[in-house]
């Protein structure tokens, strides 16, 4: 049979994340950077699913499964969590036509924004993506490095802590805090991150009053972070750094985009640039100095 591009399900995620990995992995070794990806659950892309339908999308023909794409919107921002192709079946034209169904959502949502991030080597996808209208921004680092390491020599936290929980007034603070980084609301995604036991969430105190905040997850890995204003990174992501170094992962973790003061930080700690990521967008959006990112899919 030709190429079918069709809705998903919740029943095929398991399967279409286990091609993302392949995908991810291909890529990531013909690169030198070596496997790094592992095929998991697939709770994001549940509730992504589950929250608008229409921005998920399989490809298949003869021979299987040959792509997927998931994309969410909140408020005006448009993002594309993931589109990937099976290895192997690279220019044959799948990821456009999954691109042309993502896009639909965002037309469909009324979205204005439209955003991704992406492999900073993977000039293919980059251009098919500046074909549709959205380039280059803002490099974005994932910095490493072993907890044990980071622990010898770690800031002092520079902020107050206090942990998040699912109120109605907590959630209303998380979303002062994401209008001033990103310009939108997040509470679907807050409600997620705050639902799964392997992440701790904490408002970042200075004199009393929350200016940001962080989620450190189980693996040590940090975001999203946020802040009310740029000059408080320096402080929060010091604050999160030492948090991570006094839980017992084996290494902690954060993507950092280049224009962000952390990135100093990072690199004074030890922190390894350990992959290299792009930002992609039709317009410049949010504050990329107040904002650290969960992950490429999460944002």
């Amino acid at each position: 049979m030709s190429l079918v591009v069709r809705p998903a399900s919740l029943q095929e995620l398991a399967h279409a994340e286990e091609l993302v990995a392949r995908s991810i992995n291909d890529l990531t070794v013909r690169h030198g950077f070596g496997a790094i990806a592992t095929s998991r659950a697939p709770d994001f892309q549940a509730l992504c699913l589950r929250d608008d339908p229409r921005g998920a999308w399989l490809a298949e023909d003869e021979q299987g499964l040959a792509g997927f794409a998931l994309s969410w919107v909140c408020g005006r921002l448009w993002f594309l969590a993931e589109l990937f192709v099976a290895p192997g079946r690279q220019g044959q034209g799948i990821g456009n036509r999954l691109l042309g169904r993502t896009l639909e959502h965002a037309n469909q949502a009324g979205a204005t924004d439209k955003s991704l991030i992406t492999f900073a080597f993977n000039t293919v996808s980059q251009g098919l993506y500046v074909r549709h209208g959205l380039l280059p921004r803002l490099p974005i680092h994932l910095c490493s490095i072993e907890r044990e390491l980071l622990a010898l020599h770690a800031p002092r936290p520079a902020l107050g802590v206090a942990p998040i929980h699912a109120t109605a007034a907590d959630l209303e603070t998380l979303r002062r805090l994401d209008m001033a980084a990103l310009g939108i609301s997040r509470e679907k995604h807050h409600r997620y991150l705050l639902g799964d036991p392997a992440v701790q969430g904490i408002f970042l105190e200075d004199a009393g009053e929350r200016s940001g905040y962080a989620y450190i997850a189980a693996t040590g890995h940090i975001g999203p972070l946020a802040v009310m204003h740029a000059h408080a990174m320096p402080a929060a992501f010091a604050t999160a750094l030492a948090m991570a170094a006094a839980g017992d992962s084996r290494q902690v973790s954060a993507f950092v985009p280049g224009t962000s003061s952390a990135l100093t930080l990072a690199a004074s700690q030890g922190m390894r640039f350990a992959l290299p990521m792009v930002l992609m967008s039709s317009h410049r959006h949010g504050d990329w100095a107040s904002y650290l990112p969960r992950n490429p899919g999460f944002m």
